[in-house]
């Protein structure tokens, strides 16, 4: 869990690296340019660590659905190379995916206003742009977001079907809170995203809610996501709580040993 955790988090921070970086010097600087060559790689990059998450997403259901269900057999399923496997399967799905619909819109043409009514370049706004018909271009995001978002998405509600199965099979309450809240930091973080992606991508309009939704995942929701691993996670509790004793334990060390000193220096005088 751990470790897809930490490529989890990895990801996000690449993920938010290729927006919020050029979002932020559009709002100090006047001038707010892009060249056609960075906006495209930034559609490209942004797309293929979305899709990446997706199914990075999908694998940590499974990862949970295989420690609930088949507890005994879960080590050895789960070993180094299988668990490098399902790493790196997810980054190789999401430059695949995006490179599909990237191609397909950077081939349309762009002749007249050249202004995205965005605040990154994403598909549906340099789409509304071209003087060439997008209708292709549309056809082939909305079918890329389907084997993007929606696959990954209904692979995900599967796993928690069959966890939720099996939770409720077991009698004791304090059991099913402790199977349930090793996969609930997941849970939030997966609906949160989905909820968002798939309502932009899957139909492709460029409204201007798009723009609220995607700052919704592009922005707020990674800024959520350590919050909801760690304060979620008995584990990190347990080294903060841990932490917190030691901080108030070496200041009363410290402060008892200041008092020792001073006693000393008054019998002295």
């Amino acid at each position: 869990m751990y470790f897809f955790i930490s490529i989890f988090a990895l990801l996000e921070i690449i993920f938010v690296s290729v927006t919020v970086p050029k979002l932020l010097a559009n709002l100090i600087e006047a001038s707010r340019k892009i060249s056609f060559t960075g906006c495209f790689a930034q559609l490209y990059a942004f797309n293929s660590l979305g899709v990446a998450e997706c199914y990075l997403l999908a694998i940590m259901a499974f990862d949970r659905d295989l420690a609930i269900n088949n507890p005994l057999r879960y080590p050895s399923i789960m070993n180094k190379a299988f668990c490098i496997e399902l790493a790196v399967a997810p980054w190789i799905i999401g430059f695949v995916l995006a490179a599909i619909p990237t191609t397909v819109t950077v081939e349309l043409e762009f002749c007249g206003p050249n202004e995205v009514n965005h605040f990154f370049c994403d598909l549906a706004p340099i789409q509304n742009i071209a003087c060439s018909n997008p209708c292709l271009s549309n056809l082939v995001t909305s079918s890329t977001a389907i084997l993007a978002t929606m696959v990954p998405f209904l692979t995900i509600l599967g796993f928690y079907i069959h966890i939720i199965a099996t939770i409720s099979k077991i009698k004791s309450t304090v059991g099913k809170q402790k199977a349930f809240s090793t996969c609930s930091s997941h849970l939030i973080v997966a609906s949160l995203f989905y909820g968002s992606a798939i309502v932009v991508y899957v139909r492709p309009k460029g409204s201007q809610h798009d723009k609220f939704l995607a700052l919704v995942y592009t922005v707020i929701i990674p800024l959520l996501n350590p919050f909801i691993y760690t304060l979620r996670n008995k584990d990190v509790k347990a080294a903060l709580r841990k932490s917190k004793l030691l901080r108030v334990l070496s200041q009363l060390r410290f402060s008892k040993t200041f008092v020792d000193v001073h006693s000393w220096k008054k019998e002295l005088r």
